[in-house]
């Protein structure tokens, strides 16, 4: 009987320092998840949104872009409500391993982490492409591997001063938009250099060049979703994350709608549809030098954003995966020192290199937005799970989505008609897609799960996470 007690004790604190040793440190507030949320999602301002304008026309885009800012209203809704009771780096991720099962989270962890390097990728590929357009003898691929290279250091030495970087080159490429839109003299239509009526080519394609579009306006919000995935590291998680998901979801519309309007104005609908970086062609017709300039520094800095948040969002959902042994547990080791998951900071910096050298931007962004999609969906069911579970005045909530379940089926609902939409044009990435992710969970499956331990697979649950109501 005593070797029996000795024998839990060891057990029991061998579970305690599998779930205590690899934890991050909590210094991050609601300023810097806006940071977070925002400085991945603004590049798709600056670039990738106006292939919706070849899909749908101009009128299509414009509608495209606020069907799918419904999408991702209802995402950040779901998204915070569960996150703010899930104090755990991994976001999604972290919300299926409690609420799916290890396959369903092991899949959402990995469509987190290729939404994240293939959107790193892209953002250095657009830095490259504007530096080879001011001088065709630059070579683009070097600033490509600088970049990527640059924020990995940066992600390695600690998340405060990531995230407060971001919260400052975020802001002031924020500001270039409104900037961009002053310069126009839009406020007054006899000095106004804004043409919509003749740039402008509607809706070429109809009801189904909206539908076709869907799968770009996406561009306009990917990422703000990655705000849970820092939940590990604030130091409130019930207001950071409500607050800056929130705050940084009305900053991302406006803005949305101001990029829309000046780029369509400025740019033919021919041109606009196939441009690498659409403000900044906007400041060129403009024609005037300052402004030039100022979108230049503009588009850089949100790419910058982009690429930085995006290197911490797929280093966190990869060290999650890895701390809970759904993979090899050598990526869940902390820096002693900076107390950083540098392990799986540097383990996927190869991996968006490897993207970023392809220089294919469409396709690359069409592997980060299904990716995104199928977490969408994913994410819509555990809403109602989640509500099945644990009822309201059951678990504390941090935030409380209204209308339930009216957000979960519009973000199903919405979620499924991009995906569609994604068919037009782009089904070999759909279909190669859907084929990785399911060799994906054969691996696991038939090889990872035997090393899952399923006694400490929920351990890091233990005081803050009750048993489901009626289970």
């Amino acid at each position: 009987m005593p070797e029996l007690t000795v024998e839990k004790s060891g057990l029991a604190l061998e579970k305690k320092e599998r779930t205590t040793d690899a934890r991050l440190v909590k210094v991050l507030g609601p300023v810097h998840i806006w940071a977070l949320g925002v400085g991945i999602v603004l590049v798709g301002e600056f670039m990738g949104w106006n292939f919706t304008v070849s899909k749908g026309g101009t009128l299509g885009s414009l509608i495209a872009c606020w069907v799918v800012g419904l999408l991702f209203i209802s995402l950040v809704m779901v998204n915070t409500e569960i996150g703010s009771v899930i104090p755990e780096a991994g976001g999604q991720y972290a919300m299926a391993k409690y609420l799916l099962g290890p396959l369903a989270s092991f899949n959402i962890g990995l469509m987190l982490v290729f939404e994240y390097v293939m959107l790193a990728a892209a953002d250095a590929l657009v830095v490259g492409a504007i530096l080879h357009s001011i001088n065709p003898e630059i070579q683009s691929l070097p600033f490509v591997i600088l970049t990527l290279l640059s924020f990995t250091y940066l992600n390695y030495r600690g998340v405060y001063a990531t995230l407060t970087f971001n919260f400052v080159i975020t802001a002031a490429s924020f500001v270039t938009i409104i900037y961009l839109l002053f310069a126009t003299n839009f406020y007054d239509p006899s000095r106004s250099i804004l043409r919509l009526a003749e740039h402008g080519n509607g809706l070429p394609y109809g009801f189904i060049g909206i539908i076709a579009a869907m799968q770009f306006g996406v561009w306009f919000f990917l990422g703000i979703e990655g705000t849970a995935l820092a939940a590990e590291e604030c130091r409130s998680t019930g207001r950071s994350l409500p607050v800056g998901s929130m705050v940084g979801m009305i900053s991302l519309i406006i803005g949305a709608t101001l990029t829309w309007f000046v780029c369509s104005s400025l740019i033919d609908a021919g041109t606009l549809g196939s441009s690498v970086y659409p403000l900044y062609d906007a400041a060129l017709a403009t024609g005037m030098p300052i402004v030039i300039c100022v979108l230049f520094l503009g588009t850089i800095l949100s790419c910058l954003a982009s690429a930085n948040g995006c290197v911490n969002d797929a280093s966190r959902a990869w060290f999650a995966m890895s701390r809970d042994k759904l993979i090899p547990g050598e990526f869940a080791k902390v820096h002693p020192k900076y107390k950083t998951p540098y392990r799986a900071i540097l383990f996927l910096m190869p991996i968006s290199l490897a993207f970023g050298y392809t220089g294919l931007l469409d396709q690359v962004i069409s592997f980060s937005i299904l990716s995104a999609i199928l977490v969408y969906i994913l994410m819509a069911y555990m809403m109602f799970k989640f509500r099945r579970m644990y009822p309201l005045g059951y678990i504390k909530r941090g935030y409380v989505a209204p209308w339930h379940p009216i957000p979960a089926i519009v973000l199903l609902v919405l979620s499924l008609t991009t995906l569609f939409g994604m068919f037009f044009g782009y089904w070999v990435n759909l279909m190669a897609g859907f084929i990785f992710y399911f060799l994906a969970s054969l691996w696991f499956t038939l090889h990872r799960y035997r090393f899952l331990d399923e006694d400490s697979f929920l351990a890091a649950s233990e005081g803050h996470w009750p048993c489901p109501k009626k289970y």
